[in-house]
């Protein structure tokens, strides 16, 4: 999600390659695509239909090569897109075209009630958390993240299903992302409190997919 951090120990051979592509210039800009797989899909053989269409950039902030050739790197998610098209012949990992998909706010939401959903949603995010987390697994957003940020950083902290992420992700408005977080962590906290699990789709395991 953009704002978010993304940390990945990469090792399988064609995402070796997007590492050094990416570190020599080959891909331009350090940022490639991360777009979700869709339940009881591969793309490796489903192609574009096996993917959700809303993914985001994840850019290259470090990287650490590891002696036997893997890779340790750090990235932020950047900017949404909408894909288009996949290319699965012209490198080893996959290609697309893609549409930015930038937000459109809510110009009827006044100033007030932007003030109390924020407020809202960072008080859904701490109950949450401290149902779910050690006071040292989990940190609170600065005070100065934007309305159209903050959602994004509420959920990286929870485990929410891949369903309701992408439902986040794909919401172009920032005050009807700031409702869907709160409704979404409070629900997640109601069952961690009284059945201490989160939900978990068995249909995720339906399909043998890359070891990445």
């Amino acid at each position: 999600m953009p704002g978010t951090s993304l940390p990945l120990h990469v090792f399988e051979p064609r995402y070796r390659q997007l590492t050094i592509d990416l570190v020599t210039g080959t891909v331009p800009g350090k940022e490639f695509g991360v777009i979700a797989v869709r339940e009881g899909w591969a793309p490796d053989s489903d192609g574009i239909h096996g993917l959700h269409r809303v993914g985001c950039t994840a850019e290259l902030r470090d990287v650490r090569k590891l002696p036997d050739g893997r890779f340790d790197i750090v990235t932020r998610g950047s900017r949404r897109f909408r894909l288009m098209d996949l290319d699965a012949r012209s490198r080893p990992y996959l290609l697309g075209t893609v549409e930015w998909l930038p937000d459109v706010p809510d110009d009827d939401t006044g100033e007030d009630s932007l003030l109390g959903l924020t407020s809202a949603a960072r008080a859904a995010h701490q109950r949450y958390c401290r149902t779910a987390w050690r006071a040292e697994e989990w940190h609170e957003p600065a005070l100065d993240v934007g309305s159209e940020n903050l959602p994004h950083l509420l959920a990286a902290d929870c485990l929410l299903p891949m369903r309701d992420r992408q439902l986040l992700l794909e919401q172009t408005c920032p005050t009807r992302r700031l409702r869907m977080v709160r409704a979404l962590l409070y629900r997640e906290a109601s069952l961690l409190s009284e059945l201490r699990a989160v939900p978990a789709p068995l249909s995720s395991y339906a399909v043998e997919h890359s070891d990445n």
